[in-house]
């Protein structure tokens, strides 16, 4: 999710955004809100739910989502993209300096995409069924997301991460005093 969430970063995840549901049968008993495109989301990873994911959502149920050339379309509509240069990596994060930095626009959800061109990438035409989501990652050339593995269904999602409270860099062993109480977009 770099260049939104770096390695260290604790977050806080707001479990009952969605819903709220019975622990250990995982049935919800009362709904709240959907899903919105432009979310941050942890979810339990569709082929081992044991494991915890975090990804932006891009694709409602419904939806038709295109990659092509490294550029997303949604709906026959391509995603606004501006380039705000290439992008300078932090800590553990030093390896993705280079890549380019891109503000993607996801209606009204602006946030910092990072692109390698030249780095090969899947390519597709995907119609989001009923009751799922299509989630990708802000770092979209280092990224296991929907594009591999399909979407994500509703009854997945852990909750919605809204909140950086402490960052930890572990190659630099200090605290990331800057990332602290970031809201994330």
């Amino acid at each position: 999710m770099m260049p939104t969430l770096l390695v260290g970063d604790f977050i806080l995840v707001n479990k009952f955004t969605y819903g709220i549901r019975l622990p250990v049968i995982n049935k919800k008993v009362l709904e709240l809100n959907e899903p919105e495109r432009g979310d941050i989301v942890v979810f339990r990873y569709p082929k081992e739910p044991s494991v915890d994911y975090i990804k932006r959502i891009v694709g409602l149920p419904g939806d038709k989502i295109v990659y092509s050339n490294k550029k997303l379309t949604i709906n026959d509509v391509p995603v606004k993209q501006v380039s705000l240069g290439r992008y300078q990596g932090l800590g553990q994060g030093e390896d993705m300096t280079g890549a380019e930095e891109l503000l993607e626009d996801l209606t009204g959800v602006e946030h910092s995409i990072l692109i390698r061109n030249g780095t090969p990438t899947v390519e597709f035409v995907y119609v989001v069924p009923e009751g799922n989501y299509f989630a990708m990652g802000d770092n979209r050339d280092n990224s296991n997301d929907s594009r591999y593995w399909g979407p994500v269904p509703e009854a997945n999602l852990v909750g919605k991460a809204f909140f950086i409270w402490m960052s930890w860099d572990w190659q630099d062993k200090g605290v990331g005093f800057d990332r602290i109480g970031t809201v994330l977009k």
